[in-house]
């Protein structure tokens, strides 16, 4: 296994990890068969992050991978992961690599894409900007929040989407499936799951009195006797997730499951998981799953994918051949 994937005499590809998710970065270097490249990343006690290459990156295709995501088991935040990504970044530019890739298939800050209240920041903007002016080329990332966050780069941006893996999961598990969209912002991505796996579709009407705070009133449509499947893009405090779980519940679903591509779950998502009306809770693999976590969540890889997708940048491939198209979920 050599430490860098040749094209031709002069294209070479070459993968790093920061800290936030060492494991996918890990996964995806053997589905590319290459070693991930040597970096050296510390925090100093002050709080500063410190990168280095340790090896040579002139001329090469530098794929840094790194979800903005706390780790546990590095001391990471998700601030520090969205500073170490910048300065990573920013030691490739000047170590004269020919293009510098952010893979950043969790992208922090993606909730805060608009103003709710007046003086609030656009933070998701302003990550796009700060990762501009670092010097990054392209960013590879999956599932955004919402479709404006691309339109905040004014470089390419590559999205990729976690239907298809969910979508292989549940496939077969039931003759009568519906596709639950938590909010009225979910429906078209929960339309496009339900025709992937042939179920119907219903709707969850849901208001938020504040932030992180979420009332379910109303389920539309008909669960009654069925096997529902919540599908959104991000599970967080979890709290919003069982409140739909129970609504389907009181609405007589037979059987109730939860996905989505991002698994946040911070605050007390373990403990309101562990009491959910949920059988099994999917997620992949994006961000990685802290210690604790109830058996009755399941994780699925996003590494091939991924791999697939950085492969085909490199050799200048179409990336959204991938899904046919239909990589843009909004």
């Amino acid at each position: 296994m050599s430490a860098s994937l040749e094209l031709g005499s002069h294209k070479r590809l070459m993968v790093f990890s920061g800290r936030s998710n060492q494991r996918l970065a890990g996964a995806i270097a053997d589905l590319l068969d290459i070693e991930l490249g040597k970096v050296t990343l510390k925090t100093f006690s002050s709080g500063e992050v410190y990168s280095r290459f340790d090896e040579s990156i002139r001329g090469a295709d530098v794929f840094i991978i790194q979800p903005m995501c706390a780790n546990p088991e590095t001391g990471m935040n998700a601030n520090d992961a969205l500073i170490e990504l910048m300065v990573m970044v920013d030691a490739a530019v000047g170590a004269s690599a020919h293009r510098v890739i952010a893979v950043t298939p969790w992208y922090g800050y993606s909730r805060q894409d608009k103003k709710s209240a007046p003086r609030e920041p656009i933070s998701a903007r302003m990550v796009a900007r700060a990762l501009e002016v670092t010097g990054v080329d392209r960013v590879l990332t999956m599932d955004l929040h919402a479709g404006q966050l691309q339109g905040f780069f004014s470089i390419p941006v590559d999205h990729m989407t976690a239907l298809g893996i969910l979508g292989d999961y549940f496939a077969g598990l039931d003759d009568d499936l519906v596709i639950v969209a938590p909010d009225a912002g979910r429906v078209k991505l929960n339309k496009q799951f339900a025709s992937q796996i042939g179920a119907g579709l219903a709707i969850l009407d849901k208001e938020r009195p504040q932030q992180q705070v979420a009332e379910i009133n109303t389920v539309i449509g008909d669960v009654r006797g069925k096997t529902a499947i919540v599908i959104d893009d991000i599970i967080d405090t979890a709290g919003t997730l069982c409140a739909a779980g129970e609504a389907l519940n009181r609405a007589g679903a037979r059987r109730v499951f939860a996905a989505a591509t991002h698994g946040v779950f911070s605050g007390r998502a373990f403990e309101n998981l562990a009491t959910s009306p949920f059988e099994r809770v999917v997620v992949t693999d994006t961000i990685p799953l802290r210690a604790g976590a109830p058996s009755n969540i399941d994780v699925l890889s996003c590494a091939p994918l991924l791999a697939d997708s950085i492969r085909r940048i490199f050799t200048d491939d179409s990336v959204s051949a991938v899904f046919g198209g239909k990589n843009h979920t909004f």
